[in-house]
């Protein structure tokens, strides 16, 4: 079993949010109550980076053996499971470089290991698990000592060939023509059914579910609150409209082979005019028509790192947030620790400002004045923070903990120190809270005012809302199953003391999900903010579930269980998103 020790030598740390499946499992079979719902249905949109046919590169007379076929098998597991983590050409971000000069150093019998059995860090333990065989991790251990090969490049030619304009503008309602309340509609990724499913926030009604691209990472909600946009990690966006009688798509466009982000245009006055998206391959983001999702200009972020101005090939594209004050998209590079303030108001002649923060930037969302947007830096162990309404970098935080990773972030009231926004980490069971109060709390501003402990390693998100008094912490990355399946819940009211004591709460015991090793994540508060949702994300061909928890007693309040959930991750109630509620 890997050592501590070696554990640190490599450093493999956990995927970006929801970057592990919930498996690499057998074959459906007839029994499976999924097998004639959307999971076996689904065919990938377009081309993913897995379904790529690529050559083996440059072959050394002293690469391990590998088939053409055994090349195609590995590269389709790590496209689709590593590389969100540790990059398309496997150079590191959240997860530490996998180049063939480490990975020859480190040798075959350590990364099967540390494959297998993962690490606290975490760095899932893909064998032990179950999700990965033994041949399969023998099969990755392998490919990991050759050379990565490269995707083909995405121009607007290719985009292009696949826009699709559905539903034209002039053919879409005037009006709404449902009865269903959208500020309080709920979008749910069904991460490995390809699809997303608007669950009422009231009823918990199941109004649609809809085709989309592989494993949609976010959902994000037009200004007006009309139009839902999802991205999937096959770079495919579905623009979805919520005031048909049924909700259905009405335009697609694929921009790139991998992505993770999408924004619309907030600032008064370009309410719905743009939306833009971020790739990770290629790296690189496109601004399109926010009515029709035609591409209107594409940018690539290649370019040199900030600190040690050296060139890197693939810079991707994290978070993406939309300015509250300024007709700007603010977009976030990773590797080479950016960001880019794109003013939007005259796309021809695009002017960006380029703010130099911290390398490997990857989520974050805004204070609770929207003005300040706070992003971790996740592998330096770091928060930056950029003041939206003057364009400057305002601070550069160091965390305390290993890998923040915030989701948006959490913004609540501190009893001693006050306003503040809070991120746990996927490295260890800390909870970073910050101040964020430069006028009432100018001492305590952009730094760290208190450090909790939570349930342990492999926290991806942290949750709360102007009307509770409780702060959720996940960790679905855990290696322990009894954390994995349980979330940590602090009284705000109460962490006025050293160190403040958490509740736990058994939600998977509360799904009543007897198979699998289910995973909790991502809590997401409905509109008024007296109920939090949890996903409990199981295997794709074993049952998952919603659990509901009353946050004024902290109570089970509801199950949802639907044969069509499958394997449900993100939740986006329309309010929050749209307002940036967290």
């Amino acid at each position: 079993m890997t050592t501590p020790a070696s554990a640190r030598v490599l450093g493999l740390a956990a995927a970006a949010a929801f970057s592990i499946a919930a498996g690499i499992g057998p074959a459906q079979s007839q029994d499976d109550p999924h097998a004639s719902g959307g999971s076996a249905a689904y065919v990938p949109s377009m081309t993913t980076l897995g379904q790529l046919e690529l050559e083996i590169p440059g072959r050394k007379p002293d690469d391990p053996v590998i088939t053409p076929e055994e090349f195609a098998t590995a590269s389709k597991v790590y496209f689709e499971r590593c590389a969100g983590c540790h990059g398309v050409l496997r150079k590191g971000a959240t997860g530490k470089p996998l180049t063939t000069d480490i990975t020859r150093d480190v040798g075959y019998e350590y990364l099967r290991d540390f494959i297998t059995y993962g690490s606290p860090a975490g760095m899932p333990n893909w064998g032990t698990s179950g999700e990965l065989t033994e041949a399969e991790v023998d099969l990755m251990a392998r490919y990991l000592l050759i050379e990565p090969p490269a995707p083909p490049e995405f121009g607007m030619a290719e985009m292009l060939e696949t826009w699709e304009l559905i539903v034209p503008v002039a053919d879409r309602p005037t009006e709404k023509m449902n009865d269903i309340d959208i500020d309080n509609l709920f979008s749910v990724t069904l991460r490995d059914s390809g699809q997303v499913a608007l669950i009422d926030g009231a009823t918990y009604e199941i109004h649609a579910i809809i085709e989309t691209g592989y494993a949609v990472h976010i959902s994000r909600i037009s200004a007006s609150g009309r139009y839902l946009f999802v991205i999937g990690r096959d770079a495919l966006i579905n623009m979805i409209d919520l005031w048909m009688e049924t909700p259905a798509t009405v335009a697609k466009l694929k921009v790139g082979a991998e992505a993770r982000s999408i924004e619309t245009s907030k600032m008064h006055g370009w309410e719905d005019k743009y939306a833009v998206a971020g790739s990770y391959w290629p790296p690189q983001y496109v601004i399109m028509d926010g009515a029709t999702l035609e591409p209107l200009k594409i940018v690539s972020t290649r370019g040199m790192v900030y600190d040690t101005q050296e060139f890197h090939p693939e810079p991707r594209v994290a978070a993406i947030v939309a300015s509250h004050y300024r007709p700007e998209f603010i977009i976030n590079v990773k590797e080479t620790g950016k960001i880019l303030l794109v003013d939007y108001s005259d796309i021809r002649n695009l002017r960006v400002t380029e703010i130099e923060a911290e390398r490997f930037l990857h989520d974050g969302g805004f204070d609770s004045t929207k003005r300040y947007f706070l992003v971790a830096a996740n592998a330096r162990g770091k928060v930056a923070v950029v003041d939206t309404e003057i364009g400057e970098l305002v601070g550069l935080i160091e965390t305390g903990g290993g890998t923040p990773h915030p989701g948006r972030g959490a913004n609540f009231v501190h009893p001693v120190h006050g306003p503040v926004w809070a991120t746990s980490h996927l490295g260890d069971e800390t909870v970073a809270v910050i101040g964020t109060d430069p006028d009432g709390h100018p001492d305590e501003a952009w730094t760290v005012v208190q450090q909790l402990y939570a349930l342990g390693g492999g926290s991806l998100f942290i949750k709360t809302h102007p009307t509770s008094n409780h702060l959720y912490v996940d960790a679905p990355l855990n290696t322990d199953p009894e954390i994995t399946g349980s979330i940590a819940v602090f009284t705000i009211s109460e962490l006025g003391v050293e160190e403040p004591e958490y509740q736990v709460l058994p939600i998977v015991e509360w799904a009543d999900i007897a198979d699998g090793q289910p995973r909790v994540v991502q809590g997401e508060f409905n509109m008024a903010g007296d109920e939090i949702w949890f996903s409990v994300w199981n295997a794709k061909d074993l049952e998952s579930a919603i659990v509901v928890v009353d946050d004024r007693t902290l109570e089970l309040k509801a199950v949802i269980k639907d044969p069509r959930l499958v394997t449900p991750t993100g939740k986006f109630n329309v309010f929050n998103t749209r307002n940036d509620v967290y």
